[in-house]
């Protein structure tokens, strides 16, 4: 059993939150399966689980996109601690272009973000020596991976730290702006349909 909703305004992000069979023990869920997760328009073919760790609280990551042909459809979740997870749209000629959805993604949930190509995304630490665990659709290429800057204004996400208060790459501080980012995806081709009985 497997519970789905969308994040709006984006309602192609979906979250997901695995049904977890609880005894004296401990309990056990499946975190992915191909046919369940088909049922909900996710029918990646994932090449390539990451994992990281975050030793400080406030540490962002992010927002990461990598363009065509190394594009990425991710599946994320929180192994120990808590983010708060972010996406935002980059397709160009979409509705929602900049605009972004975010939810808090923890262990203690055990729920899951799945980010489409055409989608940038981030996290913010929410509690020290947080790990992270996400599926690709497509290996890491250094040369097609790409950034927008995590507290671009033009974005205007509420992060739960200042620029002050964040540990975040020399890389990542370097991301262009949303204005500036190159136009890799259109809207028109990256459309997802028939995912209506998705509330």
């Amino acid at each position: 059993m497997i519970q789905c909703s969308r994040l709006h305004p984006l309602k192609e992000i979906l979250q997901l939150v695995p049904a977890r069979l609880a005894d004296e023990r401990g309990f056990f869920c499946e975190t992915y399966n191909r046919e369940r997760f088909a049922e909900y328009g996710i029918a990646e073919d994932f090449v390539q689980d990451n994992q990281s760790m975050s030793a400080r609280k406030g540490t962002v990551r992010g927002l990461h996109f990598q363009i065509p042909p190394f594009a990425q459809a991710k599946l994320v979740r929180v192994l120990r601690g808590a983010v708060l997870d972010v996406v935002v749209d980059i397709r160009r000629g979409s509705p929602t272009f900049g605009r972004h959805a975010t939810v808090v993604l923890s262990a203690a949930l055990g729920n899951e973000v799945y980010v489409p190509v055409g989608f940038a995304h981030g996290f913010c630490t929410l509690e020290p020596s947080t790990e992270i665990a996400y599926k690709v659709s497509a290996p890491y290429s250094r040369e097609h991976d790409r950034g927008l800057l995590w507290n671009d204004p033009d974005l205007a996400i509420d992060w739960p730290v200042t620029a002050d208060e964040a540990t975040l790459s020399d890389k990542d501080r370097a991301h262009p702006g949303l204005a500036d980012i190159p136009a890799a995806f259109e809207h028109a081709d990256l459309e997802r349909t028939g995912l209506d009985h998705v509330e």
